[in-house]
């Protein structure tokens, strides 16, 4: 019998319930292979407090430095008040951005962020410096060790030191180019700050539009066009590729999902160029190959978790005003003045939206018989077996919604048999796919297996109602898998790359090598994991190659596919050119790649020596 007493009730401190609940508070963990990983999300909480000081008017630079483990942020603001620094970095619900008029439009307003930093790291320093005198105070996993004041002759500013704490992310390391992405962002957004970290220095002279300049694989079909106003900015062009390549901001958070401001963005521009040329074009002839960057600022921000990549908000505190009517009254005034004055850029939009409703109206028909086609095989469950993630509006667990595509029946029969059926889906593919490099997408829509797969997606129009939130390449660990694996990713690069910008797809990591004995069984995905199973294991322990999805069991695979999980992010930098990827990897420059295999052949064979 359970007993329900008061012996049952706990209470727990503030720093141990964000290290029993760390998701909560910095979304995964990680250990430093994705950009959304815990390590960068501790780094970022820092970055913008001392971003918010600059964005107050207080000190033009922050300097980082990143040793090894050692994460180190000077900025040179204001300095937390000396009296108020133990609670600002370990009382929750304790900060400055309560008060609009201290902080009118910051990032964070619930006075976690720091905190979090403070719980998740095994070594947390910070120290104050105000008119000549210095606070500090220093803590390990949310405890207060030690504290005191000194004179001082330093700047006034905020200096925070801390090292992630290894028993919880693992053996973790920095990655200097997601540090960096996230760095440049923080400089677009905020023109004057020079941001340094280990002597490389980050400065923007002219915001979005450096950003949408520097992002930039090719010759846009013209010169960017830059709009500023109060607590708004716009950069937009078009290019040649498909789909919409847009970056939103909030608060000068990069919101990596999107949210009402994109929403807004992406209505409000198919509705202003309407209006401009007096035509009623479908909105996605107006954003084909648009590529974009929208900026906003906005009073006690809603963001859909701590992590504050969604903006929900649907209201701006000053003056209740929505986002969608103030970034429609925005574009309404000044890109129609733009384009007014601009001819010759209203003249490129108006040919590039003409060149995508002829390409969209020419295989209407065949769109049309493609989705007869996708509806009859999605009724008699050919192709996909769905979650039921979709039927349960009660209980929205969209987020956490998966689709596997695999190869063949074994390695879709031992998925769908492990996965959880309430948010994993399976799509299950018939042979090779067909090489997309090249090709329009009137043939995309005459091939089943692709048609089949964007009808499950629902990404034939846009991106906007995405079935999956997570969609994973599952394939095997072998030539013909890793072939399987480039067909896929080049369809989605070819035709839906924002699919990639925002994060969505992923190739499964299954183990390669199974060593048990009867005591353990210990999976292991490299040659270096299988030889410290063997040594851990100890004498003659049982060593199983797995050489397909197929040969692991459904029970084996609820493991995989569960907690346990390894996914590698498919990842688009600012510096990626489709078209030069797609081109060498899967065009028809034979004597170059057969250049670069033979290159490379010699660290293949000793790979495949290994294994």
């Amino acid at each position: 019998m359970n007993t329900y007493t008061e012996n049952e009730v706990k209470t727990l401190e503030w720093n141990e319930h964000i290290r029993r609940r760390p998701g909560m508070y910095i979304g995964k963990l990680g250990d430093g292979s994705s950009p959304d990983d815990g390590i960068y999300v501790l780094l970022k909480e820092v970055m913008d407090n001392s971003v918010d000081e600059f964005a107050m008017g207080y000190g033009k630079s922050i300097v980082i430095s990143i040793q090894e483990r050692v994460v180190s942020v000077r900025d040179y603001g204001r300095g937390i008040p000396l009296g108020s620094l133990v609670d600002a970095a370990s009382r929750m619900n304790t900060g400055a951005k309560y008060d609009d008029k201290a902080f009118k439009k910051s990032v964070g307003l619930n006075g976690v962020g720091i905190k979090a930093v403070n719980a998740l790291s095994v070594s947390f320093n910070i120290q104050s410096f105000r008119e000549g005198e210095s606070h500090f105070a220093r803590f390990s996993r949310g405890e207060l060790i030690e504290e005191g004041r000194v004179l001082s002759n330093e700047k006034n500013g905020t200096v925070v030191t801390f090292i992630a704490d290894e028993e919880l992310f693992g053996d973790y390391t920095f990655n200097y180019e997601f540090i960096e992405s996230m760095l440049r962002n923080y400089s677009y957004l905020n023109t004057g700050l020079t941001i340094k970290l280990d002597g490389k220095e980050f400065i923007s002279k002219n915001g979005l539009l450096d950003l949408l300049n520097e992002s930039l694989t090719k010759e846009p079909l013209y010169t960017p066009i830059h709009l500023k106003g109060d607590d708004i900015e716009i950069a937009i062009t078009h290019g040649n590729d498909y789909g919409e390549g847009i970056s939103s901001f909030v608060n000068g958070q990069y919101t990596t999902q999107g949210g009402t401001h994109l929403s807004a963005f992406r209505e409000a521009i198919a509705k202003t160029i309407k209006d401009f040329y007096k035509r009623d074009f479908d909105p996605s002839d107006i954003r084909q190959s648009m590529i974009a960057a929208v900026s906003i600022k906005v009073q006690e921000p809603v963001f859909e978790s701590q992590t504050k990549t969604k903006l929900g908000s649907k209201e701006m505190s000053a003056g209740g005003i929505s986002v969608r009517n103030f970034i429609g009254d925005f574009l309404k005034e000044h890109l129609d003045n733009f384009l007014h004055r601009h001819p010759d850029i209203a003249d490129a939009i108006l040919r590039k939206i003409f060149d995508s409703e002829k390409e969209r109206k020419a295989i209407s028909g065949i769109q049309k018989l493609a989705r007869e086609r996708a509806k009859k095989a999605n009724l008699h469950n050919k192709k996909l077996r769905d979650c039921r993630v979709h039927y349960n509006e009660k209980h929205d667990r969209s987020q956490e919604s998966m689709l596997f595509i695999t190869e063949g029946d074994s390695a879709s029969g031992s998925i769908t048999k492990s996965r959880d059926v309430a948010v994993q889906a399976v799509f299950s593919l018939k042979g090779k796919p067909l090489n997309t490099y090249g090709l329009t997408k009137k043939i995309i829509y005459e091939n089943e297996e692709f048609n089949l797969l964007q009808a499950a997606l629902n990404i034939e129009e846009d991106l906007e109602n995405l079935r999956y939130n997570q969609i994973i390449i599952a394939t095997d660990a072998d030539v013909d898998g890793m072939h399987i694996r480039l067909l896929l990713m080049t369809f989605f690069l070819q035709f839906f790359p924002d699919l990639i910008r925002q994060g969505h797809l992923y190739i499964l990591q299954t183990p390669l090598f199974r060593v048990r004995n009867k005591k353990e069984t210990i999976y292991c995905y490299s040659p270096d994991e299988r030889d410290r199973a063997i040594k851990k294991l100890g004498t003659n322990p049982e060593i199983t190659r797995f050489k397909g999805l197929g040969e692991i069991s459904p029970d084996e695979f609820k493991f995989f596919i569960g907690e346990s999980i390894r996914l590698d992010k498919v990842r688009l930098g600012n510096d990626d050119n489709i078209p030069e990827l797609l081109e060498f990897y899967m065009g028809k420059n034979t004597p170059d790649r057969q250049h670069f295999i033979r290159s490379n052949l010699r660290s293949y064979l000793v790979l495949e020596e290994a294994i």
